[in-house]
């Protein structure tokens, strides 16, 4: 089973990583590139969040998700139960980066 991190953490618990710009209003629940959608979809629920931050293995934020975008991709007709937030893109090949 995957692990969530729900601690909320200020954005300078992470400096260096993207600017003021990039990274502003990103706390809330985390969660790691190989959580399923179904999980995550789970996770954003019991948050009552609408929104994820997508950490690498080393829990650097690499992106963000949102409950729709995640929602149109299960009722995909492409969507499987293996599908991972890792595989999630914004339509243009990118996890919803921080941007």
């Amino acid at each position: 089973m995957t692990l969530v991190q729900t601690q909320t953490r200020p954005v300078s618990a992470h400096p260096g990583h993207g600017t003021p710009a990039d990274t502003r209003d990103v706390a809330g629940p985390r969660a790691w590139g190989d959580m399923t959608v179904e999980v995550a979809l789970s996770v954003m629920a019991a948050a009552r969040t609408g929104r994820l931050v997508v950490c690498d293995e080393d829990g650097q934020r690499v992106g963000l998700v949102t409950r729709a975008r995640l929602t149109a991709v299960r009722d995909s007709l492409g969507y499987t139960d293996r599908i991972r937030l890792r595989d999630v893109t914004d339509g243009n090949g990118l996890l919803a980066l921080f941007r």
